[in-house]
Parts: structure tokens; C-alpha cells; sequence
């Protein structure tokens, strides 16, 4: 497979590079370009930068991107204050976490935008990213402008124009873990009115984690991504654009480690644990500029098949396996009108926003031999035994299928306005958000197997037991948002603003196999003729488990913006206050249970502060970054313990980062510069437990990178985790056992870039 992969992958360049007549000079004139066109235009933001709007926020280039070792927003995440994407599981597993508050499945708490349109499905959020203009990662809730799932934050990413830079890039990267990857971008301008881009992005690894139990490395993976983007500029006051992506990818994944004592086993499992997703994204943009307004229209169609594999209990035994696999189709329309001239007293935006989201699920549920013994049959026969001493439950499969299937559309409309008044150095800005969801899931679950009861039967009988039905959720939001911003002077800012996020609500579809595993065993009871009071059965009540509600919260926060005056230092504070309710969390059920669900705590809040500092001198550039968190529940009662001031699990105490790029300029017959690079990220600690009695200490990874450029050619060798540091990313109880997976260790790999024109 890996054979064909990589023939595809030559095959690919070979194309490109036959349409690549010469080649440039000067690595800066990239950077240049962008300076002097107008680059991936933000609709909602075209008067400002993100730097002068009051809100806390970290930005990086394209010069700062390429400088770095970046594949994947995890990479670029790693330098964000208070930004915590863990590195686990596989490429579904998108778990963002800012400023204490997270979730590992369902709705996220940061939005993602790609070049205008909105990535509404998280499974998606893990992409392979080359060439990008300019990532934005702002802090604080969004969602007067963004709406749903912008409670904490907003990640917002411009891919490379073909108006800013024209000519052909190639990349081939070879690494760790027979870890290749190639890249090839072609942008073109044929008028000065018309511009196009095609890239490709392949890529190809063993893996890094072994599954002792098979001998065979447990996370390979193969993906490959494409993009095409069509502009057009008829006139100096419109534009049209057309971005259209599509990815493939094929991986293992779930590098889970059973933990006894302080100690981690090897990852053991005995059944598949895979990946599968093919996604494309379609986003139309149109804006016009008048001399008064400007009206802009964004219409996208998103579509998602993905498939998951998991040996659910991640041992050696033949207990349960889980494969949800979903089809989704989504559009959205959103129309921006905004005031053209950012110099008058009053500016404005007002908009309106919809989107159809279809997701297709089905999520089967197998059980075998050892798990009918262990999960089901156990538990009934210990209390059988009570009464009847001799005598057992038996079931005649070495196997049984707990189908799910489920049909869940979601429609919603939201209308806003933000209104910004300036007043000599101050600038006030209101806004208001209504916001109407509407979710609605059929479920149609059922299991069929034959059992026995030894007492009075001798043979097996049938049984069926179904769960199926309907639930509805409707949600109604209210969206406020109130900041004040002084001008200090030369580009110096200080603001202050009070807004209310939420986190839609929705469906627990992954708790249904626990609930039909209980069914079952009422049933199975009750065609007994048999009390089940003390059989280990739980009485679930599927109208309260199958939903959970929206989470709010309000944030308060004090920040500023500054640049030196006679030095190149820029500075952003901030500091933070959050309450919030109704917060969501991923639980597994007490016991030995087969499912997961989330729910919502009563209260919790958290405060903290960011700093980001950037030094520029000559051949120097010195970055850093540090952000504390103090995130406690207020109100937490989970049925069984209070939580009420104890710390909110996985998202870290403390993030720190801290990046020393220095250039030398040699002008030598084979080099032009040689740059090297180094950097330091610290994170922790992180509880991983709402009682807090188990965590993760604070852990520092150290990366270096040294790269010699020749006129348009880069050839740059690099290592990341360099004192091959061990740490958990990731820990959970399931079936009364716990897991963890170690982060990734030491990796050292080589880089050779070109850029032809």
C-alpha cells in the first residue's frame, strides 16, 4: 500500500515541476509580496487587524510558521498561551482545551475558520496544513460575530494567496518513524485580474507506538490533501473567490496503555483500532465594496465520511469492540454589511447566519466471549447464586452486535450587530447576538441473542430487545458583548470587555450501547419471571442520559496591546475572570460499563492571566509566551461526590513557551544564511479526574532546527522532544481500568524546500 502511496506521491511532483520554467531569488520576497497585496481578506474584520481589535489573541505569519517545524494546528498550538490541543488517540480525536474548559467528544469550545468558512464539525479540525498565510488563534468568546462553539475561543486560518505570491513551491520532509511527507503548490496570476492556486500535501508513516500483543507498530498512517482556490477581482470594489479542499486519510491510532500502580504497561490489544475520513469543503465568497458599505456573502457545502475502529477495552481479551461510522452534509450562508470607512465616529456590522448539518450515524457495538462473561453474565449470576446456588444464566453466542443506528439533523439561524463608536482616543463597541438551534435525533437500537437458564429451561431461547425514539432539543441564545479600548499612541492599546459564550447542547449517542446492555438484561429478567434487584443491573432512564445541555459562561477581561517605542519589542497582557454554567464533561458511567456520555456540572470558574512578548534586533528573534489558568468547580455534584473547589480536569495550570531564532547572513558560494532555531514548551500541571487524585506533572519538551538557504533552496534537519521527555497527554478510566498515552518521543528529521518561479 505505502508502495502505491509514494508512486502517487512521485508522480504528483513530477507534474508540478514540468511546469516550472525557472527559479527565484531571495526568500523575502514572499514576505514582501504580502506586505504590498491584499492578502485572505477576514469579512468580518477588513477595517482592523487582528492585533488592534480588543481582544487577546496570538498571531503568526507566514515567516514565523516556516521558521518553526510546523505539520499539524497541535504544532502552532504549543506556542499559544492558555492553548491546549493534546496529542492522542488519531486525527478524530480533536480535544481543545483554553482557559480551563474543554470537552474530549461532541461540541468543541473554539471555532475553526478556513479561509472564511466555518469548520462545524471538530472531527475535521485535525487537517494537514501547508502553506499558510496567517493563523490567528483569538481567546474569549466570539460569539457575537461566530456564534455556537466560540465560547473560549476562535482559530482562524489563511491559506497562501495566488494575488500575494505567484510561482511554485516544493517541499519533501523525511523523519522519525519512516515519517515522509511531500508538498507541492503551484499559484499563478495569468491577468491582473485573475489568480488560481492547486496544492497537494501526501503523507506517510509507520507509526511510533508498538502493540506488543500484535508485534506490529499500532499508529500508521496515510493521508493525502488537496486545494484549489479561484479568485477573481473584476473590479477594484468586487472580488470572487472559490476554495475548494478535500482530504483522505487511512490511520491507526489509540496508543493506550493499561496503568497498574505508577507504572505504564505496554500497549497491548488483541482488536483493530482505526481511522478512516474523507472530507470536502466548498466555500464560495463574494464582497463588494461601496463608497458608504460593503457587502460580503459566504456559502459553503461541507461534506464528512468517517469511520472509527476501537478495541474498546484496549486489552489482550475479547471484550467489546465499537465502530461509529458517519456521513454528514452540511451548508451554511452567512451575508456581512458593514460601514466602509473605518475613520468616522460610528462603524457597524450587522449579519445574519444559517446552517443544515445531516449526520447519518451508525455505531455499532460488538460484544464477545470474554465480555458476555465478564460484563453481562457475571454480574447476573452472582445474584442468581444468591437464590439459586446451582444454577446460571448462560448466553449461546461467542459474539453479539448491539446495532445503533441514528438520524440527527440540526438547523439554525442567527442574526447580529456590532456597533463601534470612537470618541478621540477611546472606542466603545456593543454587540448582540440571536441565536435559534434546532437538534433532533431518531435512534433505532436493538441486540438479538439466545440464552438459557438452567433452573427451568433445556434449551436456548431467542430474545430480542429494541430502544428506539425520538428526542428534540431547541436552543434560544442571547449573545452580548461590551468592550472599551484606549489608544494609547503609536500603535498602543489598552481594553476591557465583558461578553457571554455558549456551547450548544446536544445527543449522548455513545452511552446507547450501555443503556440497551441494561435493557437487555430487564428483559431478560422479566421473561424470567425474575426479580433483578441486586443482579448488578442499572436502571437507566434514557430520557435524562441520551442529552445533555448547553453550557454558558461570561468572561471578563482586562488586556492591552504595545510596541516599543525605540526598540522592536511588542507586548499583550492579559488578565481573565470566567464564570460559568451548566459546564459540559465526558464521564464514563460508574462500574463496568461499555459507554461514555457527557454531562453538565452545576457552576465553575476560572482566572488566569497571558503573556506574549516578541523581540526583533538584527539577526535575533525572540519569542515567547506564558499563560496561568486557575479553573476550579463552584457547583459539582455528580450523584455519588462533591467536587466544589477542586481543580477542572485536563486542561493545564500553567503553558509556557519560548522560541530564539537568530539568522546568519554568510553570502558564501553554497549557503546564503544559515538559521538556527530552538524552543522550549512547558505545560502542566494537568488533574486528569474531577476529584483530582490523580494528574500530570509539569513536563518541558526542548526543539532545535537548523536550516542553510541557498537563493531559493532550504535544506533543514531538526529534532523535537530532544531529552526524549515522557509525560502522559492523555488518561481515563474504563471498566473500572485505567489508561494513559505517553506523548510522543524524541524525533529527529531532515526538510528540503524549493521555490521555483
Amino acid at each position: 500500500m505505502f508502495c502505491r502511496f509514494r508512486a502517487v506521491c512521485v508522480r504528483l511532483l513530477c507534474m508540478m515541476t514540468l511546469l516550472l520554467p525557472s527559479y527565484v531569488s531571495a526568500e523575502e520576497k514572499i514576505e514582501e509580496n504580502l506586505e504590498e497585496v491584499e492578502v485572505s481578506v477576514d469579512v468580518k474584520h477588513r477595517e482592523k487587524r487582528v492585533e488592534e481589535l480588543p481582544v487577546s489573541s496570538s498571531t503568526f505569519s507566514m515567516a514565523n510558521l516556516e521558521s518553526g517545524v510546523v505539520f499539524s494546528s497541535k504544532d502552532i498550538a504549543t506556542f499559544v498561551p492558555n492553548f491546549h490541543l493534546p496529542d492522542y488517540g488519531s486525527q478524530i480525536t480533536s480535544s481543545i482545551y483554553v482557559r480551563g474548559f474543554g470537552t474530549r467528544i461532541e461540541q468543541p469550545v473554539v471555532g475553526m475558520i478556513v479561509d472564511n468558512v466555518p469548520i462545524l464539525n471538530k472531527n475535521a479540525f485535525d487537517m494537514d496544513l501547508f502553506d499558510l498565510q496567517r493563523v490567528e488563534f483569538l481567546r474569549g468568546p466570539q460569539g457575537t460575530l461566530y456564534g455556537r462553539n466560540t465560547m473560549c475561543g476562535l482559530v482562524n486560518i489563511h491559506t497562501l494567496s495566488p494575488f500575494s505570491y505567484q510561482g511554485t513551491r516544493l517541499s519533501a520532509d523525511y523523519s522519525t518513524g519512516n515519517t515522509a511527507r511531500l508538498k507541492a503548490s503551484l499559484y499563478r496570476k495569468p491577468t491582473d485580474k485573475f489568480a488560481f492556486s492547486i496544492a497537494a500535501n501526501a503523507q506517510h508513516t509507520d507509526g511510533l507506538f508498538r502493540n506488543t500483543y500484535k508485534d506490529e507498530l499500532c499508529d500508521p498512517s496515510n493521508s493525502l490533501s488537496l486545494r484549489n482556490r479561484l479568485m477573481w477581482r473584476p473590479s477594484s470594489s468586487l472580488s470572487f473567490e472559490n476554495n475548494l479542499s478535500l482530504g483522505v486519510l487511512n490511520q491507526g491510532g489509540y496508543a493506550y496503555a493499561k496503568v497498574e500502580g505508577d507504572g505504564r504497561l505496554p500497549v497491548s490489544y488483541n482488536d483493530e483500532c482505526s481511522y478512516e475520513r474523507f472530507n470536502l469543503n466548498d466555500g464560495f465568497v463574494l464582497s463588494r465594496r461601496g463608497e458608504r458599505m460593503t457587502f460580503s456573502s459566504v456559502t459553503s457545502y461541507q461534506f464528512l465520511n468517517d469511520d472509527m475502529r476501537l478495541d474498546q477495552d484496549f486489552q489482550p481479551s475479547s471484550i467489546f469492540t465499537l465502530e461509529q461510522r458517519q456521513r454528514e452534509h452540511v451548508a451554511t450562508e452567512e451575508v456581512i454589511f458593514q460601514s466602509q470607512r473605518k475613520d468616522k465616529k460610528w462603524n457597524w456590522k450587522t449579519g445574519a447566519f444559517a446552517f443544515l448539518k445531516h449526520n447519518d450515524m451508525t455505531a455499532p457495538v460488538t460484544f464477545k466471549r470474554d465480555g458476555i462473561d465478564q460484563l453481562i453474565l457475571s454480574n447476573a449470576n452472582n445474584g442468581i447464586h444468591h437464590v439459586f446456588p446451582d444454577d446460571q444464566l448462560a448466553i449461546r453466542e461467542d459474539q453479539f452486535v448491539v446495532n445503533s443506528e441514528f438520524d440527527l439533523p440540526t438547523y439554525g439561524f442567527a442574526a447580529y450587530h456590532q456597533s463601534e463608536f470612537r470618541l478621540r482616543r477611546w472606542t466603545l463597541t456593543m454587540g448582540l447576538r440571536l441565536d435559534y438551534e434546532k437538534a433532533r435525533m431518531t435512534y433505532d437500537n436493538d441486540v438479538r441473542l439466545n440464552y438459557l437458564f438452567t433452573l427451568f429451561m433445556n434449551d436456548y431461547k431467542p430474545l430480542v430487545s429494541r430502544l428506539n425514539g425520538e428526542a428534540e432539543k431547541t436552543f434560544f441564545e442571547v449573545l452580548p458583548k461590551l468592550s472599551v479600548q484606549y489608544d494609547c499612541g503609536r500603535g498602543n492599546h489598552l481594553y476591557a470587555y465583558a461578553a457571554k459564550g455558549y456551547k450548544a447542547g446536544g445527543f449522548n449517542t455513545q452511552i446507547f450501547s450501555d443503556i440497551l446492555q441494561n435493557a437487555l438484561m430487564n428483559d431478560m429478567m422479566r421473561d424470567l419471571g425474575v426479580s433483578f434487584d441486586n443482579m448488578g443491573v442499572r436502571d437507566y432512564d434514557p430520557a435524562k442520559a441520551i442529552s445533555y445541555d448547553p453550557e454558558y459562561c461570561w468572561t471578563y477581561e482586562l488586556g492591552g496591546h504595545f510596541k516599543g517605542r525605540n526598540i522592536n519589542l511588542t507586548t499583550d497582557f492579559a488578565l481573565f475572570y470566567i464564570d460559568a454554567h451548566d459546564q459540559q464533561l465526558t464521564v464514563f458511567p460508574a462500574g463496568k460499563s461499555t459507554g461514555r456520555m457527557m454531562t453538565n456540572a452545576g457552576r465553575s470558574r476560572s482566572c488566569g492571566a497571558e503573556l506574549s512578548m516578541n523581540y526583533k534586533v538584527k539577526n535575533l528573534n525572540l519569542t515567547g509566551s506564558y499563560g496561568y489558568t486557575n479553573a476550579q468547580f463552584v457547583d459539582y455534584n455528580d450523584g455519588n461526590h462533591r467536587y466544589d473547589g477542586n481543580y477542572v480536569p485536563y486542561s493545564p495550570l500553567n503553558s509556557v513557551s519560548l522560541q530564539v531564532l537568530y539568522t546568519f547572513y554568510l553570502n558564501k558560494k553554497l549557503v546564503d544564511q544559515l538559521e538556527a532555531c530552538a524552543d522550549w514548551q512547558g505545560v502542566g500541571k494537568i488533574y486528569w479526574d474531577e476529584a483530582n487524585e490523580v494528574s500530570q506533572r509539569f513536563y518541558s519538551l526542548f526543539g532545535l532546527s537548523l536550516a542553510l538557504k541557498k537563493n531559493r533552496f532550504t535544506l533543514k534537519g531538526w529534532c523535537k522532544n530532544l531529552s526524549d521527555a515522557r509525560y502522559d497527554t492523555f488518561y481515563f478510566v474504563s471498566m473500572g481500568n485505567r489508561f494513559c498515552q505517553v506523548g510522543k518521543p524524541r524525533r529527529v528529521g531532515v526538510t528540503f524546500c524549493c521555490e521555483l518561479k
